[in-house]
């Protein structure tokens, strides 16, 4: 079974990074690694959005109710199974972890969705990362930003 977070990115951070996404999980896999480290929870704090759980937790309903899924919500431990398959997700604050079995079962009951719900969302992994949809761009100025990167 893998396991993988879902980050929700700020627009000006997922236009600037959406094309550097190994700056992007780099940085998030070092705050994992140190949280304690005030400039990086700053930084995190400042990339990321809150999830509200409610609003989510309707979405996955309605969502679910459509596709004939199995939606089953024990406080923040969600459980979505549909024709054999089942993903188990943990709601945090500021990021969504969930195991599969293979990302195919992510891409069938999972993405769809969140793409629904946002577009800005970013998945890592123990080595895997990326987007869940493409960032549409809406600002074409240049952004100067810089997140910490041990690289």
């Amino acid at each position: 079974m893998y396991t993988y977070s879902i980050y929700w990115i700020t627009e000006e951070i997922a236009n600037h990074y959406f094309h550097k996404s190994d700056i992007l999980y780099r940085f998030i896999k070092s705050y994992q690694n140190n949280k304690a480290r005030r400039d990086l929870q700053l930084q995190f704090n400042y990339i990321t959005r809150y999830y509200s759980y409610e609003k989510l937790i309707s979405h996955m309903k309605k969502h679910c109710a459509k596709r004939r899924a199995n939606l089953h919500i024990n406080g923040s431990h969600i459980t979505i199974c549909q024709d054999g398959s089942c993903i188990s997700l943990f709601m945090n604050e500021k990021h969504i972890e969930f195991r599969c079995n293979t990302l195919q079962e992510a891409e069938e009951l999972l993405f769809p969705m969140l793409r629904e719900y946002e577009r800005l969302l970013f998945i890592t992994g123990k080595n895997d990362f990326g987007w869940i949809s493409p960032v549409l761009f809406t600002n074409k100025e240049e952004i100067n930003l810089l997140l910490y990167s041990n690289s």
